[in-house]
């Protein structure tokens, strides 16, 4: 998809390969004058907050849903971080991924800060339940996604968080087209799927069967708890302990989830440093709920081995996204509803897909492994990754950082990822932030995933 505006251009995304070049050269348009930008003051004469904002090296997005990377890659375009970029595409993902990502469901998130030399993790994963009502006979995890995400952009985004939920609102009430990976995890579970009455009004196609590539989706009680979220006085915390927190109780003993008043108002999210490790001369910063695992998986990946996989590799289904803006500031997150769909059912009326409460029966939590690679001083970026698959997932986030340290940056760094691993990376041969690094972002070819980005002239 390539759109024109003076010197702005996207870069070419590569939407079926799943795997490009992310920052690539602008190409020249018609007129030698450039109209986006102010000839005397140099800035752009496209307002902050509008896709072109931003001229030149804009950063880039990997991502595993195609459509959540676009939206990503718009708000970097206008001028946002790389917070705002993560924090608007996981909303979307909510939408365009359910079957991985979703408001009922959570994840993790490691973010740099180059301009300030800091970090933070943010861990908020579908969580554990401690008591489970009598009658609920799927379990649904504590809903974790909405606050991990407010806490990710709390002190660090541009824009306001209700414009990053806007997107997903919108396409969740407009419609949008089934991505190849949603159409592939809807063939597998549609008979249980299409059993709960409210998740067949939104999957199942008017003939029969459940929504194929291509087919569009729309979710309007999605679409109506996102501008919920956004408008509501109380914001993401109504879901937690407002109205929409007691619509969600309610609809959720209908479904079999049994979550109660006191679970949502206590469900937490932690933030803190991340897990540190070396990795030759550079710092691997790890999400602390994965940090043990990924810590073995990054030396056997150092040695030329594949990392380790267990015999729980089919645990969690889950997606990744990583964002990279102008400035060197990187987010890598992973989120999973614990099982594909989760539990199969949607709260009715809220839109909202239940995640399946880990440690019941055979469902577990999903490991969520991200980490980003930076100089010590952490003020440089050298490379994100993000991985899912179940244990898996370690070696889709080891072995492309592995490649970036031994031979400078990923060629095709999932060839030898074992199934049912997927992941999604950005390197930057040159340090970010320069002026005009060269940079490579892929998403996992077996899987349905994109990178994106764009330089300038």
């Amino acid at each position: 998809m390539m759109q024109h505006g003076g010197r702005f251009s996207w870069g070419r995304g590569l939407l079926g390969l799943g795997l490009g070049v992310l920052l690539v050269g602008c190409q020249a348009v018609e007129s030698t004058v450039d109209r986006t930008v102010d000839a005397v003051t140099g800035r752009s004469n496209i307002p902050f907050g509008t896709p072109g904002h931003v001229s030149g090296f804009l950063g880039g997005v990997a991502a595993d849903e195609p459509r959540a990377a676009i939206v990503a890659r718009d708000i970097l375009s206008g001028g946002g971080s790389a917070v705002d970029a993560a924090v608007a595409g996981a909303f979307t993902m909510a939408v365009t991924l359910p079957s991985r990502a979703g408001l009922g469901g959570g994840g993790a998130c490691v973010a740099l800060d180059a301009q300030r030399g800091t970090a933070r993790a943010i861990i908020f994963p579908a969580g554990a339940r401690t008591e489970i009502p009598q009658g609920t006979d799927r379990p649904a995890a504590l809903p974790a996604m909405a606050r991990g995400l407010f806490a990710l952009h709390l002190n660090a985004g541009r824009f306001r968080i209700e414009d990053l939920i806007r997107p997903a609102e919108d396409l969740a009430r407009l419609g949008t087209e089934i991505s190849r990976t949603l159409a592939d995890d809807l063939a597998v579970v549609a008979g249980p799927l299409l059993a709960d009455p409210s998740a067949r009004q939104v999957f199942a196609r008017p003939g029969g069967g459940v929504l194929r590539l291509d087919d569009r989706i729309t979710q309007p009680d999605l679409s109506a708890t996102l501008a919920q979220l956004r408008a509501a006085p109380l914001g993401i915390g109504d879901l937690y302990q407002g109205s929409l927190a007691e619509r969600l109780v309610e609809g959720s003993i209908m479904s079999g989830g049994g979550l109660t008043e006191a679970e949502l108002r206590t469900t937490r999210v932690r933030v803190g440093g991340p897990s540190r490790s070396a990795l030759g001369s550079d710092l691997v910063l790890l999400s602390t709920e994965a940090s043990s695992g990924m810590a073995g998986a990054l030396q056997a990946a150092m040695a030329g081995q594949i990392p380790g996989v267990d015999g729980a590799a089919g645990a969690g289904a889950g997606a990744s996204l990583i964002t990279l803006d102008r400035e060197g500031n990187a987010v890598s997150c992973a989120f999973s509803m614990n099982n594909l769909f989760g539990t199969g059912r949607i709260v009715p009326g809220t839109g909202i897909l239940l995640a399946a409460a880990p440690g019941i029966g055979q469902v577990q939590a999903a490991p969520l492994p991200v980490a980003i690679l930076a100089r010590p001083d952490l003020r440089r970026f050298r490379a994100a990754a993000s991985g899912s698959g179940g244990q898996a997932a370690l070696a889709a986030t080891a072995m492309p950082l592995a490649a970036v340290q031994r031979r400078g940056g990923p060629a095709d760094p999932f060839a030898a990822v074992p199934a049912p691993g997927r992941g999604v990376t950005i390197s930057c041969a040159g340090l970010v932030p320069t002026n005009g690094p060269a940079c490579i972002g892929a998403a996992d070819p077996r899987g349905g995933g994109v990178a994106l980005g764009s330089f300038g002239r």
